[in-house]
């Protein structure tokens, strides 16, 4: 008989706080990490906030041979893994050889170190192009780094359903530890703060052009007006229970208790998105109903369009009101890949602590969404299970249930 999934380790590098204990401080007390842009020269572009890692000093963390093979994203990666490890007192060296698995979600790889390459190309002759350009920019290149680092022969893998991609890649290792594998590294970390990485965001239509930190990126709010985007983003270690209990881990975030992932139809096809449907099916995958989710993650897409239809796919699952729901991400910034990996950090540490945090920035809930949208403060609340959802640009959704730990 399968035991259940488990979290037995976080790593969290977001713009408002280095390691998961700074972040979560910061979050409930509604600190934001978004700015204006200090890693390019933003001023001729639209958009020019953002959520950086402004603290994070590689060298403190990365070993030198590591540096010129690595770009700003997989360094956070890299430091995230490190942290979730030791979080989970798991040391690879004394599990079985091929007993940990990685499985990272990517959006479009590492996209500084690759606009630097080609820079270089263009300006200067192939001859200035670092070696390492033909995997450091690669996609995989997280989950490739992450397992070369500690030794790990597991399953490895990369989802790209970009916001998504972060639920999804812990679906996945889900998948293996059910297989029989004892624990898998995953979730996400992103980082595409520069022109090669700002340029198609901005293309999409969907970022702000409101160039206030503080008023920039208001989901479901009247004046919502585009995302900001952000970098960094969690690792999770995820475990199979018994395995976790024969090694005498020292904490249980709570259980992976539900996962599913659809495609909204083709537009103008006159079918209605697939958020609702992916979290319906996540609560089934769990053995619940509506009525056993005490907090929703939202998504919060941030325009008046994405939002709304999101707000509908809550009012028609949960009824109007029906169930609290935060985006705290409006202190992050939309991390791209990293995004829904931290809002299950997120969400797991809320459920450890009975307390749901704010939205921050946004005061006042268009009429129209219906949502009881947890605002201002934090709520302290009797947690027991929460349902994560996403969406990708390009139609993915994938929803996450997490249940507290017994």
């Amino acid at each position: 008989m399968t035991t259940a999934t488990v979290v037995t380790g976080l790593g969290v590098t977001a713009p408002n706080g280095l390691g998961t204990e700074q972040f979560w401080k910061a979050t409930l007390a509604g600190e934001s990490g978004l700015g204006p842009v200090t890693r390019f020269d933003a001023t001729r572009y639209p958009s020019r906030v953002a959520g950086e890692v402004s603290d994070y000093v590689a060298e403190e963390h990365i070993p030198s041979r590591l540096m010129p093979q690595t770009d700003h994203m997989t360094r956070l990666a890299l430091t995230a893994a490190d942290w979730a490890l030791a979080d989970a007192g798991i040391d690879p060296e004394r599990m079985p050889e091929f007993g940990i698995g990685v499985v990272t979600s990517a959006s479009g790889g590492a996209v500084e170190f690759g606009q630097r390459e080609l820079q270089n190309l263009w300006s200067k002759g192939k001859e200035y192009v670092s070696a390492y350009q033909s995997f450091a920019w690669f996609y995989a290149v997280n989950t490739g780094q992450i397992s070369i680092r500690h030794k790990l022969r597991g399953p490895s893998g990369v989802l790209l359903t970009e916001q998504a991609g972060g639920i999804d890649a812990i679906g996945q290792a889900r998948r293996h530890v059910r297989k029989g594998f004892p624990a898998v590294i995953s979730g996400g970390v992103d980082a595409a703060i520069c022109p090669w990485g700002w340029v198609p965001q901005i293309a999409s239509g969907l970022m702000s052009t409101v160039n206030e930190p503080e008023r920039a990126y208001l989901p479901f709010s009247a004046d919502a007006s585009g995302y900001v985007p952000g970098e960094g983003g969690a690792i999770l270690i995820v475990e199979d229970a018994r395995s976790a209990r024969e090694r005498g881990a020292e904490r249980v975030y709570g259980e992976i208790a539900g996962y599913a992932a659809t495609l909204d139809p083709a537009p103008g096809s006159s079918r209605p998105p697939g958020l609702r449907r992916a979290a319906e099916n996540a609560l089934a995958d769990a053995g619940l109903t509506p009525a056993d989710i005490d907090v929703v993650f939202a998504d919060a897409a941030g325009t008046p369009a994405l939002d709304r239809a999101e707000a509908e796919a809550l009012t028609g699952l949960f009824g109007p009101h029906g169930v609290p729901v935060t985006a705290p991400k409006t202190m992050t910034g939309r991390l791209l890949a990293g995004g829904a990996a931290l809002d299950v950090a997120t969400a797991l540490l809320a459920l450890r602590d009975g307390v749901i945090p704010p939205t921050a920035h946004v005061t006042d809930v268009a009429p129209e969404h219906r949502i009881d949208l947890v605002t201002g403060q934090a709520r302290e609340a009797r947690l027991e299970h929460a349902l994560v959802l996403a969406r990708g640009h390009g139609g993915f959704n994938a929803a996450l249930v997490v249940r507290h730990a017994s």
